[in-house]
């Protein structure tokens, strides 16, 4: 990590804070302990979405927690895992948790490992002598509760068993029902950190993000997503998909079933080759 690299931004302000909170439908926590942290994540998974839009109107990715911020709780909008995980670690530290950005890579085809700063997931460390946990509101489809990092056993949650298993040089490989998901590095990190990252996936031809439209979110029941201008919704592990028709129809998805409201269809737009 480069020294000379700016340090998390202070906390947000306390209105801004009860503004985060009341999008998620989630109380202040009396205590920044595992209990809170659950909540906190289970609620951001049911309400933010994720999502790659912004690539695909043009608009800016800016890795800012003040902006990131703005971007969900006044702008109605998700993200992905960049921004995701850079606003949520604004709001826990906020709330008295102490966070740390950890990078990883995804593992893709074939085990093949992803590029350096594939993806930022957080170490949160709480009052309450539990973890330290593992925090991922920008996976996608992935654990609904925190995993404890400290664990190597396999861990129970809604969305599977997950497992960390020791990887080479000091990282950790995380499993969910035996397929490896991702390689974490647990060296401390800061946003700043995974510009690069987020540059790559929002220009590369090789980057999953470029060569889709995507927009998901956990549900009480289930999961809902709109991939392009196809609704994919699961209750309680029955698929069911829709072909919608013309944009009026593909809008009016992201405002019901996201509450995303946007002035324009998003199109799948060609990655940058210079």
């Amino acid at each position: 990590m480069n020294e000379d690299l700016p340090q998390p931004a202070h906390p947000l302000a306390p209105a801004r804070v009860g503004a985060y909170l009341e999008h998620i439908g989630a109380a202040r926590p009396a205590r920044p302990d595992a209990e809170a942290l659950r909540e906190l994540q289970v609620r951001h998974l049911r309400t933010v979405p994720f999502e790659n839009l912004s690539i695909h109107l043009g608009q800016d990715i800016v890795l800012e927690e003040e902006r990131l911020v703005d971007k969900i709780v006044t702008d109605r909008r998700g993200g992905f895992c960049y921004e995701l995980n850079g606003a949520f670690a604004a709001l826990l530290r906020s709330l008295g948790f102490r966070v740390t950005p950890l990078q990883a890579r995804v593992f893709g085809d074939g085990g093949r490992l992803g590029i350096p700063y594939d993806h930022v997931a957080l170490r949160v460390e709480t009052d309450d002598g539990t973890g330290p946990w593992l925090a991922d509101v920008g996976f996608g489809d992935h654990a609904l509760h925190p995993i404890q990092l400290d664990v190597r056993t396999e861990q129970d949650d809604p969305c599977g068993r997950f497992r960390f298993r020791e990887a080479p040089q000091g990282d950790l490989d995380l499993l969910r029902d035996g397929s490896r998901q991702f390689r974490l590095d647990l060296r401390p990190r800061v946003l700043a950190d995974f510009r690069a990252g987020s540059w790559y996936h929002r220009t590369s031809p090789d980057s999953h993000f470029t060569r889709s439209l995507i927009c998901s979110r956990r549900t009480e029941d289930g999961r809902v997503t709109l991939r392009d201008h196809t609704l994919i919704t699961t209750v309680r592990g029955e698929r069911h998909e829709e072909e919608l028709g013309g944009d009026a129809e593909v809008l009016a998805a992201y405002r019901d079933h996201f509450g995303i409201t946007l002035g324009q269809r998003p199109s799948r737009r060609p990655a940058l080759t210079a």
